[in-house]
């Protein structure tokens, strides 16, 4: 019995391993890095690999202090591997397998954890697979996986910590088993602050729901596991601190934390409940098995918390305090963005399965959810249906011809046809009562993966980021003198990333000419393998079509090197360069790179 156990547990893994390897693996390096924050880790890291200075992240010679470096240290450890430039061309799959490792890592754990702690005696081999689906599945978790920041590695870190901090609470054993402060260490490592607070705030509202709290708290061995946690994410901060000081301080606890949390960053102020409505999309297109599987878990605790249950049934009550805990939290934070809701999402996959769970024992339910959830892809395929209506409507610069690109390339016309037979099938099996219909509609989802997402990133990669691998190139080809190097107008860190070479971002005003021509001067600084030669007569400037027309830049004499997509290649002599920004000077303008951050990275 043991054995046929052990072998269904092996089974339900390997599933889960080939379902993760096709989301968040297939294609992973075949596209470049999509601007802008994801090229400021790759270069990071990058720049740790090639340097050998582990210690303090560093972009276009700049400290880069928002994220802690694990995320860097891992990037930095695919960029050391041996014949790294051949087996990676675009430095792209260095940079985003983090990502994708800590993804599959936790998709393994929600499924291992649901096998080996079936709730309410539900031991059906489909559940732990339905669950990790749920989480891998959620669009946005598609997204990050494959996107060169901290996100995902923060979401699989602190949601493999905090799945072993239930299981320790749920064995029968007292074995003083510390791994899952050893994975909180690493979030600390990863994110800061924030994964302690949301780890401490998640075991604390559970601990208050069981009336065998104390003992519970005890058995995930705190004192001992605190230490832990401490030696693994504490020093890095205290050498950074003894070797950046103030600056350290006030960058990453001052801006990064505090700020970002009590004040509003970078115009992302959004209203309180703006993670309700996060909620809905991020669980697309099962939304409504989440909210099931939400009242369902909320109404079994209600009905518990009048006897003392068995703790290895709670893992929904925990999967609630753990998806109410990053709620909350973020909700009160100033400063919103969509990617703060990934920590929930492996906590509202394993409440979709308990949906699925439920839903097998209620024929009511089990209808008039499918009835709305079948509404939902209906309309998600008449979006696409009428998709020449909004797609003229999208208006971006840098892909002017999106919406005939994706039509010409066939993309949607895939689209229409995998929504309609998805949607078919939903029906099919409805009519059927097919107890399984989540799970089939759950694996047609997955092949629909390279079907429909893989042509999109080839497509937005073709027109977004091609053009600035290609004027790179010409870049390191023609540059003479190591001439400094500039951008106008839109600001794209892959450019520094692709030619590795220091870049001087300004806008395309008449203030951001002045600030160029002042910080050749004054804001001089060096890359650990590129030093520009401020003396030297001329410097490459990038400019972008809608700013290179801008009569200021226009007027200046300007030898134009090459054109690639919307971006023009130009040299300008420095002497050119400053006579006109003394003329604007004259003119009343002035600069202003002095009162702001020139670039924060």
């Amino acid at each position: 019995m043991i054995l046929n156990n052990s072998k269904k547990r092996l089974i339900t893994l390997l599933i889960v391993l080939v379902c993760g390897i096709i989301i968040f693996f297939l294609g992973l390096g075949s596209t470049g890095l999509v601007d802008e924050t994801p090229p400021l880790f790759a270069a990071a890291g990058r720049a740790m690999s090639e340097s050998g200075d582990w210690l303090t992240p560093k972009v276009n010679g700049i400290f880069r202090f928002d994220k802690p470096p694990l995320i860097y240290w891992l990037m930095g450890f695919f960029y050391s591997l041996p014949k790294n430039d051949i087996w990676d061309s675009f430095g792209t799959l260095s940079a985003r397998l983090p990502s994708a490792l800590a993804s599959l890592f936790l998709m393994l754990m929600i499924g291992d954890t649901l096998f080996c702690w079936p709730q309410k005696g539900n031991r059906q081999f489909h559940t732990p697979i339905v669950a990790s689906l749920g989480f891998a599945l959620s669009p946005f978790i598609i997204i990050w996986s494959r996107t060169a920041v901290s996100d995902a590695l923060l979401t699989g870190t602190l949601g493999i910590s905090l799945l072993l901090f239930w299981r320790r609470m749920a064995s029968p054993n007292n074995d003083q088993c510390i791994s899952a402060w050893v994975f909180l260490g690493f979030a600390i490592l990863t994110k800061g602050p924030v994964a302690f607070v949301l780890a401490l705030l998640t075991i604390t509202s559970f601990l208050i729901t069981q009336k065998d709290w104390k003992t519970l708290f005890f058995k995930i061995n705190p004192k001992k596991g605190f230490l832990i946690t401490i030696l693994i994410s504490i020093p890095w901060y205290i050498l950074e601190l003894i070797k950046e000081g103030k600056p350290f301080w006030d960058n990453f606890f001052g801006y990064h934390n505090f700020q970002r949390y009590t004040s509003v960053v970078n115009n992302h102020a959004e209203p309180f409940w703006f993670f309700l409505y996060i909620m809905i999309f991020a669980s697309l297109p099962f939304t409504p098995f989440l909210y099931h599987g939400i009242f369902k878990a909320f109404r079994d605790f209600l009905k518990s918390s009048k006897d003392i249950c068995n703790v290895s049934e709670t893992l929904h009550t925990y999967s609630l305090c753990w998806l109410s805990t990053v709620l909350i939290f973020f909700s009160i934070s100033a400063t919103k963005l969509p990617s703060y809701w990934l920590p929930a999402i492996p906590a509202a996959s394993i409440l979709i399965s308990n949906s699925f769970i439920n839903l097998k024992k209620s024929n009511k339910n089990y209808l008039n959810l499918w009835i709305f959830n079948i509404l939902i892809f209906f309309g998600i395929t008449i979006a696409f249906f009428f998709s020449n209506i909004w797609l003229s409507s999208i208006n971006d610069p840098e892909m002017p011809n999106l919406g005939s690109e994706l039509i010409s390339s066939g993309i949607v016309f895939k689209a229409k046809l995998f929504f309609s037979l998805f949607t078919l099938l939903a029906i099919i099996l409805l009519s059927f009562k097919s107890k399984n219909i989540f799970l089939y509609l759950q694996i047609l989802l997955l092949f629909g993966q390279p079907f429909i997402m893989s042509p999109i990133r080839k497509l937005a990669d073709t027109s977004r980021q091609l053009p600035l691998r290609n004027i790179s190139k010409l870049i390191l080809d023609i540059r003479e003198g190591e001439e400094t190097l500039a951008m106008i107008g839109i600001r794209k860190p892959s450019l520094h990333y692709y030619s590795r070479q220091i870049v001087f971002y300004e806008p395309n005003t008449e203030e951001g000419l002045i600030n160029l021509s002042e910080r050749l001067f004054n804001d001089r600084r060096k890359n650990y393998e590129d030093k520009p030669d401020y003396e030297f007569k001329s410097l490459l400037v990038v400019i972008d079509d809608y700013s290179s027309n801008k009569l200021h830049w226009s007027n200046i004499n300007h030898q134009k090197l090459g054109e690639y997509g919307i971006y023009n290649l130009w040299r300008i002599q420095k002497s050119d360069l400053n006579k006109y920004s003394e003329f604007l000077v004259n003119s009343g303008y002035k600069s202003d790179w002095k009162n702001r951050k020139v670039e924060k990275f």
